[in-house]
């Protein structure tokens, strides 16, 4: 299609998108400062703490490349606007949860649509603008999705502070209601003609029950579910290997070293990220005495930066090569973990909260716009879209399983969360491990990443959107996502 951006149809698809996508970005920055009054209320112990994180990443990381294929398959805007109905009212049974069972039933429910709406924003901006504007569309799009990102922390702490942690969640029943009606109106429907076959749902079903078994496992520490769990992602592994080219995750993605080692610096960075900010957030309320809007604001530096440097960090990758910018923004996050140790009882945030996020952040901008590159380097053009999603999933996977291990190796127990010295000593055990699984993506990327300058090109989304829960997606070639050929 050939819609301009300075049409007003262009502006209503900027607004759509941004308002969809948005509320999954949200969603996802804001539940963690909200965790201890859930806890409170509902009567949660550590474990329910876990799952109500975990069962949105859950379902977000299993299903995520079979919802943009389904877009590409029966329509765009058609799958978005599924998504966005499907996570308002699962937002709305957040919102009413009487015990922590249903809000984790219904987090899990969030997960299914955001992964049906999160690939599509962006897909409809790209399949709908005119080629001299699409790269300004997205910039747009990144832009005020960084916005998002950065002020999503304060908007939970002020709301849970003010009306209560349930807003956090039924804030999205309204934003739903604006954007489905504005999305049917304006915004033009596109598919991918050149999509057919058979939808690879024997796959996405064994990569999420695989990935739900092991961290039952760890959340519960109990061994024989993590038996299941690795023979049911054996299972997925075959499959995908019999299914070859047709299959959700296609085995020859990862014949270049470069995808798979770019992907291993994704899991370790993201899982150190995800574990951090689920704990960090804990710590500032329950032993620092934060309120959860004190705590929220405490996070802000972190994306801020992000927000403001990332281009000019995506432009210092494309001058000098990944392989450096890759190695020292993890060590910076690392180092910024680190500093975490200093925040304890009674701490200031002035002296010890803010120089540890000035640092995760400086080392986030560092890092994040060079990753997304790297990972659409790795493969043919035909096929970034694949390699983002795949990329994607890896981050959230990855931080689903952080967020279920590091309470468990740290020894936290049930009750964690309501004792300031047995939770403050266990953050001490935690933030060494995040800050190790930081320098062994830095060792890793130091030793495999091999791009020549100029050849990582950042898009414009990977240069702005703020990347904290995981790396932007790239729609690309998405015919083969999730789906026969």
């Amino acid at each position: 299609m050939d819609i301009r951006l300075s049409s007003g149809t262009g502006r209503w698809i900027v607004f759509t998108t941004v308002l969809g996508s948005g509320m999954a970005l949200l969603d996802s920055t804001v539940v963690n400062v909200a965790l201890p009054h859930i806890g409170e209320d509902l009567g949660a112990d550590m474990a329910d703490l876990q799952w109500t994180v975990n069962a949105y990443m859950l379902t977000l990381a299993g299903l995520i490349l079979l919802g943009g294929a389904l877009g590409d398959r029966y329509g765009r805007r058609k799958v978005f606007v599924v998504g966005v109905v499907w996570f308002g009212l699962a937002s709305l049974l957040c919102g009413i949860a009487p015990n922590a069972g249903v809000l984790i039933a219904a987090r899990a429910l969030q997960g299914i649509g955001g992964a049906l709406l999160t690939p599509g924003s962006l897909a409809l901006i790209q399949a709908s603008f005119h080629q001299d504007d699409r790269a300004k569309a997205v910039g747009l799009w990144s832009g005020f999705g960084g916005v998002g990102a950065a002020i999503g922390p304060f908007v939970g702490g002020w709301l849970v502070d003010g009306p209560g942690w349930r807003w956090v969640f039924l804030l999205n029943v309204p934003l739903a209601a604006l954007c489905v009606p504005v999305a049917l109106r304006h915004v033009p429907e596109s598919r991918d003609e050149a999509a057919h076959g058979r939808f690879d749902v024997l796959g996405a079903f064994l990569g999420a029950a695989g990935l739900g078994l092991v961290t039952y496992a760890l959340i519960a520490e109990a061994w024989w579910p993590g038996a299941l769990g690795f023979a049911v992602g054996a299972a997925f592994v075959l499959v995908e290997r019999r299914r070859g080219e047709t299959a959700m995750v296609p085995p020859s993605v990862f014949a270049s070293r470069l995808f798979t080692a770019v992907n291993l610096v994704t899991l370790c960075v993201y899982a150190a990220l995800s574990g951090f900010f689920f704990l960090a957030a804990l710590q500032l309320q329950v032993v620092s005495g934060y309120s959860a809007l004190a705590a929220g604001t405490a996070l802000l530096p972190t994306t801020v930066l992000m927000l403001l440097f990332s281009p000019k960090a995506g432009e210092l990758g494309e001058k000098i090569g990944p392989r450096i910018p890759l190695t020292v923004g993890p060590l910076l996050c690392a180092g910024g973990m680190v500093l975490m140790l200093r925040v304890g009882e009674d701490a200031s945030y002035v002296w010890d909260v803010l120089p540890a996020m000035v640092v995760l952040g400086l080392g986030l901008t560092i890092l994040v716009a060079p990753l997304t590159a790297t990972v659409l380097a790795s493969v043919d053009v035909a096929r970034s879209g694949l390699a983002s999603g795949i990329n994607n999933a890896a981050a959230r996977a990855a931080g689903l399983l952080a967020v279920a291990a590091l309470p468990a190796l740290a020894g936290m127990g049930p009750e964690a969360y309501r004792s300031a010295e047995e939770f403050g000593e266990t953050f001490l055990k935690a933030m060494p491990m995040c800050a190790g699984l930081m320098v062994a993506g830095a060792v890793l990327a130091w030793a495999t990443v091999r791009v020549p300058a100029g050849e990582a090109d950042c898009h414009p989304e990977c240069k702005v959107h703020c990347g904290v829960t995981a790396p932007p997606l790239d729609p690309g070639d998405r015919s083969s996502r999730g789906e026969g050929l």
